[in-house]
């Protein structure tokens, strides 16, 4: 059975991990130049990661926690409904109106938003952590984001790296033909299918050998 991290022990390692969770900034496969100012109007039939506009999201529900999100059905729910569940279970427990996906409104603030018109986006606690703020998170709470990024290979991109940050935004970094989006997923899916000692609420990003991964992604992809 999983459980949730004990939070005492993580805040404890966090503290003496500020420096090696200051990391760069890691470039997606779409990085974006990011725009801040007025509300604008999104007209493509596509998003800005270049996944088709859709009408409606497929409703998943986010294991561990009693709610839903809508998202693109198939790998990109996979993927995305990953990183929820590893939130609510390593970082704090989701509550009603704490994850946000597909939108069918066409106004947005930056141009990253328009990710979830394609359902390829999630924002989680966006109340809490809005756009154009950083530094919203605890060092305990970076360790495990930047875990959640390097085991995903990078085909999640996280707003919290981005020129205007939005550090509840979690997007598909990838185009749809890109072989790592499903390759990735497949990964995801035969955790679950597995014994239970991968995946979400049963990782853990303090684990030396996890925090050298991240480290060393970081060195590569930033």
């Amino acid at each position: 059975m999983r459980e949730f991290i004990d939070r005492r022990r993580v805040l404890a390692t966090g503290a003496g991990l500020g420096a090696a969770t200051a990391l760069a900034p890691i470039l997606s496969g779409t990085a974006q130049a990011e725009d801040s100012g007025p509300s604008r109007v999104w007209n493509g039939t596509r998003s800005a990661n270049g996944w088709p506009v859709l009408d409606n999201g497929e409703n998943f529900t986010i294991e561990g926690s009693g709610l839903s999100v809508r998202l693109a059905a198939g790998s990109v729910a996979v993927i995305l409904l990953h990183v929820a569940r590893r939130f609510h279970y390593e970082i704090n427990q989701l509550r009603e109106g704490d994850v946000r996906g597909h939108i069918r409104s066409r106004n947005i603030l930056q141009r990253y938003e328009s990710n979830h018109l394609s359902g390829t986006a999630v924002a989680i606690r966006p109340d809490a952590f809005p756009a154009g703020v950083k530094g919203g998170l605890y060092p305990y709470e970076l360790v495990v984001v930047r875990d959640i990024l390097t085991e995903l290979d990078g085909v999640v991109a996280w707003g919290g790296d981005f020129a205007t940050p939005k550090e509840s935004h979690f997007e598909i970094a990838y185009r749809p033909e890109h072989p790592k989006v499903k390759g990735v997923a497949r990964k995801i899916q035969g955790w679950d299918s597995g014994p239970g000692g991968e995946g979400a609420g049963a990782t853990d990003a303090f684990d030396p050998r996890r925090q050298a991964r991240a480290r060393d992604f970081v060195r590569r992809t930033g």
